[in-house]
């Protein structure tokens, strides 16, 4: 006991200028020791199996020009009921085309909403940018190639007054968040899988300084946000070599003052429920749902959950944006 009061008085008796020095030294020392592997790591690609969709001939092909000229493909599935509830835009996951939003999408067609989806650049049948090479991150082309889908769905003739949903998968989840908190015309937001650069990066930062670095010591001692300011900067340096910059998911929900329903993989490995949950409990004070899936793996609760799931993302639906008073597909 009397060793343990000896120790509090020592720290407690370190001057704060020597704290903040202390502190410097430590952040010189890992970012030169250990930022290249932060940026290395940080541009490894996911390894899981991406899925793609079939065309389906009664779509409506579209092209939609990026604010930038470039031609993006996009497909519109309109619904087969005879008074249309609404229309949804679709956020697909990193690699896939524009035909994955039919598995995911045929409930709410059938329910009686329209479906746009669109594929940004560099990815399924739009045109690419020479000089962008896309990651599973959002990246400000990202958010400018929604925004396009969404410009697009306010200028068809058929264009419905009252706004949209977004209903997106993984990296499209999360651009349609940083879209959705900026455009009250997007009214209200499913997300399957979404993930914050921040919120995925300290976690994964905390582990890997185990694996590369001896000095158990200096990990336990070094605070949350100290990982979180190196990976700030590991970050940045990625950016500035590719071109691009990296926006703030977390930022982005703690400024989204609109409906929320956030479906994730209990047994999510890549992104694991606690980083949903920081993104989750950032999000302002809307109608909001946290749906964790059980033994669901990243992007598999459609294929785990089946009824469940259309049921869910319908319902919501109904209530947020076609403002039913009683959904058509009762959740249980």
């Amino acid at each position: 006991m009397v060793f343990w009061l000896w120790i509090l008085i020592s720290v407690l008796a370190v001057p704060p200028i020597a704290w903040g020095l202390g502190i410097a030294v430590a952040y010189l020392w890992v970012r030169w020791k250990y930022i290249g592997f932060v940026t290395r790591i940080f541009q490894e690609k996911p390894l899981f199996v991406i899925p793609r969709g079939e065309p389906d001939p009664a779509a409506e092909e579209v092209t939609v020009t990026a604010a930038d000229g470039l031609a993006l493909k996009g497909c519109y599935l309109t619904t087969p009921a005879p008074q249309r509830r609404g229309v949804v835009l679709f956020g697909l996951e990193y690699g896939s085309n524009r035909w994955a939003c039919r598995q995911y999408c045929a409930a709410l067609v059938e329910a009686g909403y329209d479906v746009f989806a669109l594929e940004p650049r560099n990815q399924g049948d739009s045109e690419r940018d020479p000089n962008y090479e896309p990651l599973q991150w959002v990246t400000d082309r990202d958010v400018s190639d929604m925004r396009a889908a969404v410009a697009y769905l306010k200028a068809r003739p058929d264009a419905d007054p009252n706004g949209i949903g977004l209903f997106g998968i993984s990296k499209g989840g999360s651009t349609g968040l940083i879209v959705a908190a900026a455009d009250s015309w997007v009214k209200c937001l499913v997300t399957d899988g979404a993930y914050g650069t921040h919120t995925t990066m300290v976690p994964y930062m905390q582990r890997w300084i185990q694996i590369y670095s001896g000095k158990r010591v200096i990990q336990k001692a070094l605070p949350t946000w100290f990982y979180g300011l190196i990976g700030v900067v590991g970050v940045k340096k990625v950016a500035r070599n590719r071109g691009v910059t990296y926006p703030s998911v977390e930022k982005a929900a703690s400024r989204l003052n609109r409906p929320l329903l956030m479906i994730h993989g209990e047994g999510d490995t890549y992104i694991k429920p606690e980083m949903a949950r920081a993104i989750f409990t950032r999000a302002a004070g809307a109608p909001k749902k946290l749906w964790l899936v059980p033994q669901a793996k990243h992007n598999q609760a459609l294929h785990v959950a089946g009824d469940d799931y259309a049921r869910q993302v319908v319902s919501f639906f109904d209530r947020h944006l076609a403002e039913l008073d009683e959904p058509a597909i009762p959740v249980a």
